[in-house]
């Protein structure tokens, strides 16, 4: 079968040993690759109940049948593992470059158990695994650690096509349960900790080289396919928005539907929106669009600040889920300061999402007189403090450091904390946006809106926002075909391309099985099975499928909520189309 190499590629740290695997066709054929694979991977052989941080926990780095193809959106790579976080399955991607250079060392996957006696720089390329010394790099940041790892192991004699660097930083070091791991300076695979079970291991960096190159079924369907995504493309809408405004165009949006997190998850609208929009972005900073690998979006901002403080600091970003997080949920109403807490989380290796969430859970923590520390809503440089206090897990930052539930449980705030499986939501208000409450609680990793951007068909009004009768069989098919989309591994912001019809053509140029729109959602089922599997072993329950408390309250300002009877009554329908017992 074509589009596969059919390999695994298994790395023993604590006897600095590796040897590769055969992967069957038949678990090709099931799985495909990336998330299907590490689900798979994960449930053949990780220990049942092992804690995340454990030598034994597998950590696993996998492309899918679409890497280093042609197929536009697919330079993504994924990351599988049991999360630190939220103690059940942990998936994240990321793009940029790298994610081909990883593809280009010849493996389906690689999966790494056991802990290195001492800080190490795995150099992996195809047939070989080296295991250097890393002491030196240990404690230094993200950006330091990329660029060290490249000048000191890289590829200098240029031997291989394709040469890429992952790291992490002293967050995950010292144990942050929601470390990073980063390439290309500014993308990260950020949510639910894979970089801490990284950094537990002690491996500072990876350096993946090579210049293998997957066979595909058909070469000359593939090309076609791949011209004709363009030519839909080119004058689309969606790619026009991003690529004018990327994604912090969606601070209006979700102001205007008052449903921008605000004050702590508390109102659906912040009055100084306007100071942090894309408007004021793109006027106030020098913004040039940028996209990863073979991409025509261009979503990304490389960004330089012009004025303040932070005067001259460069960047790629901010994206809308950290302005969410500092701007609304922190009411900074600077886009300079929120820039500059993007470039701090990075740099210290901690997810934006999870990292704005903590430092306003502190806030109302500190105004509803649970704690005492010196820190308020739109203080720009208590936030600042206390990220650096989270990173070094020092005072209240070792509380936070171990996440929501862990901090809401020692300071009896569990009645307003917000969460699902313990992972924190994106800047989309379930009160307002109801079936995207249903979306947060029953993804498999926790609170996510990635798992089926579900918030897209209701601002299309394919699934209006106030009623809920048959969000959930929507829900569903959003969900399976992202599901195919993370095993290829394709961007979600080419879903309004890559549909049903779309992905069978893509699947069969590249491998050369044929499949439908319902082979595929049966496909996108058993992947949900096999992860829901791995849950339930790791102590998964009903209730945990169920949003946290603080999301059943009221908004401050308008009044939206969502009930337990709503969010039931979603809930069961969902059970019901999956198959699955309440």
């Amino acid at each position: 079968m074509k589009g596969f190499y059919g390999k695994l590629l298994s790395i023993n740290l604590t006897n600095q040993g590796f040897d590769e695997k055969i992967i069957e066709q038949a678990v090709l054929e099931q799985y495909l690759g990336a998330k299907g694979l590490g689900a798979y991977l994960l449930n053949t052989y990780n220990p049942p109940m092992v804690d995340a941080l454990d030598p034994a926990n597998n950590l696993i780095f996998s492309t899918g049948p679409a890497a280093s193809s042609p197929v536009w959106g697919s330079s993504r790579y994924g990351v599988f593992t049991k999360s630190p976080l939220t103690g059940f399955f942990s998936e994240s991607y990321s793009g940029g470059r790298v994610p081909e250079a990883i593809d280009a060392a010849g493996y389906d996957a690689v999966m790494i158990h056991g802990q290195s006696k001492d800080p190490v720089v795995l150099s992996i390329e195809p047939g070989r695994v080296v295991f250097n010394n890393a002491e030196h790099l240990w404690g230094k940041d993200t950006f330091e650690t990329e660029a060290l790892i490249t000048a000191e192991f890289g590829n200098k004699d240029k031997s291989f096509k394709k040469s890429g660097v992952l790291a992490i930083g002293p967050a995950a070091e010292n144990g942050v349960c929601f470390g990073i791991i980063q390439n290309d300076n500014w993308h990260c695979a950020g949510r639910t900790g894979a970089g801490t079970v990284m950094a537990a291991k002690k491996i500072k960096g990876i350096l993946f080289q090579g210049s293998q190159k997957r066979e595909y079924h058909d070469e000359k369907a593939l090309k076609s396919f791949v011209r004709h995504i363009a030519d839909v493309g080119r004058d689309h809408p969606a790619v026009n928005a991003y690529k004018s405004m990327g994604t912090s165009q969606m601070v209006k949006v979700l102001n205007s539907k008052k449903a921008f997190p605000t004050q702590y998850w508390s109102k659906g609208y912040f009055e100084k929106w306007e100071n942090i929009s894309a408007e004021a972005l793109h006027t106030q900073c020098d913004v040039t669009p940028t996209g990863c690998s073979k991409c025509f979006i261009s979503c990304g901002r490389k960004t330089t600040i012009l004025k303040g403080r932070h005067k001259g600091m460069a960047l790629e970003g901010p994206e809308y889920e950290t302005i969410y997080a500092f701007g609304g949920l922190c009411m900074v109403d600077s886009i300079e300061e929120i820039a500059f807490f993007h470039v701090l989380c990075d740099r210290l290796g901690m997810d934006t999402i999870t990292a704005g969430n903590l430092c306003a859970f502190a806030i109302e923590a500190v105004k509803r007189g649970k704690i005492d520390h010196d820190i308020d809503y739109g203080d720009v440089e208590g936030i600042e403090k206390l990220l650096h206090m989270i990173a070094r897990r020092q005072g209240i930052g070792d509380v936070l450091a171990h996440g929501i539930k862990h901090a809401a449980r020692l300071w009896d705030l569990e009645e307003i904390a917000v969460h699902a499986k313990g992972l924190e939501p994106a800047g989309y208000d379930p009160r307002v946006f109801k079936g995207m409450g249903l979306a947060y609680g029953v993804s498999d990793r926790g609170a996510c809106h990635l798992r089926s951007t579900f918030y897209k068909p209701e601002l299309a009004g394919m699934s209006p926002m106030d009623i809920l009768q048959g969000k959930a069989e929507l829900l569903i098919d959003f969900e399976d075909r992202l599901t195919i989309f993370d095993t290829l591994v394709l961007c979600r912001f080419f879903r309004d391309f890559y549909t049903w019809e779309e992905l069978a053509v893509m699947i069969q140029s590249l491998t050369g099985l044929k499949s439908d729109k319902a082979s595929l959602q049966e496909k996108a089922g058993n992947i949900a099975g096999e992860i829901r599997k791995f849950n339930i072993q790791e102590g998964l329950t009903r209730d945990d499928d169920r949003l946290s408390k603080g999301l059943f309250r009221k908004l401050s300002d308008t009044g939206a909520e969502i009930t337990h009877a709503e969010y039931d009554l979603m809930l069961a329908e969902y059970y019901t189309a999956r198959g699955w017992v309440l």
